[in-house]
């Protein structure tokens, strides 16, 4: 076996070659599925228990069976053992996705639910980009504002499209808008906008994803006494801001350099940068 040539699906190490998923899977056919992104730095495991409490609501909210077993020590046991066989150490990406099993058409016939973790390397802790980013309005297509919204589901029809229209404008990044016309997250990250040393960020009641590091840059700000107001943000709101700074859970924070016509520094994004990697010490 090759360097990154295994996965563990239902609790069973094997290779990533092995047929072992169906045709008629779910979440191949329906996006019946949720996931969650995991990072490893410096050989430690970042707000895994987090992690797993999004992804067991989203399991509830999605009406799937959540399995005794699946539980903080469990799943930490098969991040590390599957870690190990692929050298993916110090630090990685982990991929951990939930599906509902085979059976019915739009309707399911269970409840029960597969899981499959997958690892890649990575290098480095978190760094902040050199480059700011480039970033603009996706408005061809809204995003709902439903019980959906907040949860990872494996449905990411809409992010997809962003990514297309992105790379068709030639932009590092695209700010997402929800039903009211207001922007509420990016591609693949929640925004955060700094002014006159405040942070602004959208509620989750805007139908932006509960980031798992929207939550630890928010309770980062909380303890070295940075307020964090959230409210609904505008284009005008991010074209006023001195800072506007991405966060996902695997590059941490990213800050953007241009918006439309406003340009951005990036000294509170390297505040949190090095926060992060305090806790990942």
């Amino acid at each position: 076996m090759t360097k990154d040539s295994y996965c563990i699906l239902n609790g069973h190490l094997i290779s990533i070659y092995e047929p072992s998923v169906a045709f008629n899977n779910r979440a191949f056919r329906y996006g019946d599925s949720l996931f969650e992104s995991i990072r490893l730095c410096n050989n430690k495991l970042m707000f895994l228990r987090d992690h797993l409490n999004r992804l067991k609501l989203g399991m509830t909210v999605l009406r799937m069976n959540v399995p005794a077993e699946f539980n903080l020590e469990n799943v930490q046991e098969l991040i590390i053992q599957l870690l190990k066989h692929n050298t993916h150490a110090p630090n990685a990406r982990i991929r951990l996705t939930v599906f509902r099993n085979e059976g019915g058409f739009y309707t399911p016939e269970t409840n029960d639910i597969s899981f499959l973790i997958e690892s890649d390397e990575l290098s480095g802790g978190y760094t902040l980009n050199q480059k700011g980013l480039w970033a603009d309005v996706y408005a061809d297509i809204k995003k709902p504002i439903n019980k959906l919204a907040n949860i990872k589901t494996g449905n990411a029809l809409l992010y997809v499209m962003a990514g297309l229209a992105k790379q068709s404008m030639k932009l590092d990044e695209c700010f997402l808008i929800n039903d009211n016309g207001a922007i509420c997250e990016s591609i693949s990250s929640n925004i955060f906008i700094v002014k006159n040393g405040t942070i602004f960020t959208a509620p989750l009641t805007e139908g932006c994803v509960a980031g798992i590091m929207r939550k630890q840059v928010m309770s980062i700000a909380a303890q070295n006494r940075v307020l964090v107001f959230e409210q609904v943000i505008t284009v005008n709101t991010i074209m006023m801001g001195d800072e506007v700074f991405l966060t996902n859970s695997i590059k941490g924070i990213q800050w953007v350099g241009q918006f439309k016509q406003s340009f951005f520094t990036n000294k509170m994004a390297q505040f949190f940068t090095d926060k992060l990697n305090e806790l990942a010490q």
